[in-house]
């Protein structure tokens, strides 16, 4: 049987997750150019985060546990299936609030991806906190820090569709809410599944592998100019740096 404790930190961490998906309307009093700005930057030290907590903490639990082949396969499984995801259902991450040249038509499908997103984060939360408490706070961490700038994006998205913000809030909020849904599956099926948390751990590898390289590097790459790259790539080794200090409460 899993844990009180367990239970506790994994629905406390997938509840700030959902509550997050109400920052959009503190992007409202920002301006669209002024508002790139800030989130290329976030952006930079999310890919960071998600690199470092794949690399730092999730890697090595995972190699430790499970042996190199089977979690090797599930990372790479993760990978594929992110790309599925993409694919099938045409859901990506949107970091930079919208704009005439950067146009989102289908809205409600952005919500229904974003659901599956966020039921996967909750997938990935409470397997990161099977393996120990550590691994589950930088795990939650590194999810929060890629969350503002997407959740930003999405209201964007609700908005430029013509939802009144009440709404586009409310949907947001309610997409926001399956990661609860999520990490209280995983943490049942554990009982039943053996070893659920090391396969939930090498697809969510694979899933903050892929979400980095082709998400928000990718957008990182949209600065060109030295002064800001040079700043971007700070903020990338902060994200690692974050991760790296992480190791402290272990």
């Amino acid at each position: 049987m899993i844990s009180g404790v367990i239970w506790l930190y994994s629905l406390v961490s997938v509840l700030i997750i959902s509550l997050i998906s109400l920052i959009g309307i503190f992007s409202l009093k920002i301006k669209i150019e002024k508002l790139k700005q800030i989130l290329i930057y976030f952006i930079s030290f999310s890919a960071g985060a998600l690199l470092g907590d794949a690399f730092i903490h999730l890697i090595p639990s995972l190699f430790k546990e499970s042996s190199a082949i089977i979690s090797a396969l599930t990372i790479l499984l993760g990978i594929i299936l992110f790309f599925i995801l993409e694919k099938v259902i045409h859901w990506r991450h949107c970091h930079i609030p919208i704009t005439k040249e950067h146009v989102h038509p289908l809205a409600y499908m952005n919500l229904v991806g974003d659901s599956l997103h966020n039921f996967i984060d909750g997938l990935i939360i409470a397997g990161s906190y099977l393996i120990n408490i550590q691994v589950g706070i930088a795990t939650t961490l590194a999810v929060i820090l890629h969350e503002i700038p997407q959740e930003i994006g999405d209201f964007g998205v609700l908005l430029h569709a013509g939802l009144k913000r009440t709404k586009a809030l409310f949907l947001n909020f309610v997409t926001g809410l399956t990661a609860i849904l999520g990490t209280i599956i995983a943490l049942i099926l554990t009982n039943y599944i053996s070893n659920l948390q090391f396969y939930i751990t090498g697809i969510a590898i694979g899933g903050f592998i892929y979400i980095a390289g082709s998400d928000l590097i990718p957008e990182m790459h949209k600065e060109v100019k030295l002064e800001k790259s040079i700043l971007q790539l700070v903020f990338l080794i902060l994200g690692i740096l974050v991760m790296l200090s992480l190791l402290l409460l272990e």
